[in-house]
């Protein structure tokens, strides 16, 4: 770990409350709210070949998410992508993060008042997993969490809150050498991985769990079109550990996963096959196209 550079300690600006400021200055007090109370929101955008994917339709969920979470936004929809494309001026491939939450003016779980501030960072971000080890596929764990049911939490919401119960599984995966963990829902069923959507196949049609208590990622919505412009048929239902034993192929999806193959799941195998590749392939050529990113160059 010694030659990561923290993320408060770098060169460069982002956006923060509408304007740019000093990446090293762009400061929150410790009794902000959203820290405390998990009031807070956010986006990943994935910046490709100087464009950001898919920009409409972050900017459109992040409102959504405010929405949920009775956060009232205050900027347009569009100055919201606007500054995106500003904040991640210079970059030619990289990530993108809004991030909305309460400020300090009330610290309790009331919070009427607080200001709610905006701020957007984009730093260099290369490919989630080594590329060479990509088509082999990577391990999962399975989580001993689980997702919770949509009236025990916002679920439709992408809400810091969250994702407290992704990193302690994705924590525990990776100290007995997985790279992630599989998480079922409320129910038992088969929902993601701890930042990313994912896919079966089998008999040549994909399968993928109904996002009813978890996140419809914009990639997972991606895939599913390129698939069926190929001619493959996806199913969305409701997925059963037990049914991990009968499946070729698995994938993970994610704006930061992209398309990635597994190998393992707990003690079931998988091999990456062509399914699996030609999406691989196919989205890695979507995202580079001029038609469907929004380019920095046109402000």
């Amino acid at each position: 770990m010694a030659d990561v550079i923290p993320f408060d300690d770098r060169d460069g600006s982002l956006w923060y409350d509408g304007k740019l400021v000093a990446w090293r200055e762009a400061k929150t007090h410790v009794l902000t709210h959203g820290l405390h109370y998990a009031s807070c929101i956010f986006e990943g955008e994935r910046l490709y070949s100087g464009r950001i994917y898919k920009l409409k339709e972050h900017t459109r969920r992040l409102f959504e998410s405010a929405r949920i979470m009775g956060m009232k936004i205050p900027y347009t929809e569009e100055d919201i992508s606007a500054a995106c494309v500003q904040a991640a001026e210079g970059f030619v491939d990289a990530y993108v993060r809004p991030v909305v939450f309460r400020g300090s003016e009330m610290m309790a779980v009331s919070a009427q008042k607080n200001k709610i501030h905006v701020a957007i960072a984009a730093w260099q971000w290369p490919t989630m997993f080594d590329p060479k080890e990509k088509l082999k596929g990577i391990r999962l764990d399975i989580s001993e969490w689980k997702r919770p049911a949509p009236d025990t939490a916002p679920t439709k919401a992408k809400a810091a809150g969250l994702y407290m119960i992704c990193t302690l599984s994705k924590h525990a995966a990776e100290a007995k050498g997985y790279a992630d963990a599989m998480m079922a829902d409320y129910r038992g069923y088969i929902a993601e991985a701890t930042g990313a959507n994912v896919f079966f196949v089998k008999d040549g049609k994909m399968h993928t769990p109904t996002p009813d208590c978890f996140l419809d990622g914009i990639t997972r919505r991606s895939v599913m079109a390129l698939a069926r412009a190929r001619q493959i048929p996806v199913a969305e239902r409701h997925i059963d550990m037990k049914e991990l034993g009968e499946f070729s192929e698995c994938f993970l999806t994610g704006s930061a996963a992209e398309v990635t193959p597994v190998s393992e799941i707990g003690p079931y195998r998988f091999k990456p096959g062509e399914i699996s590749e030609t999406l691989m392939h196919a989205y890695a050529d979507e995202v580079r196209s001029p038609v469907s990113q929004v380019d920095l160059s046109a402000k």
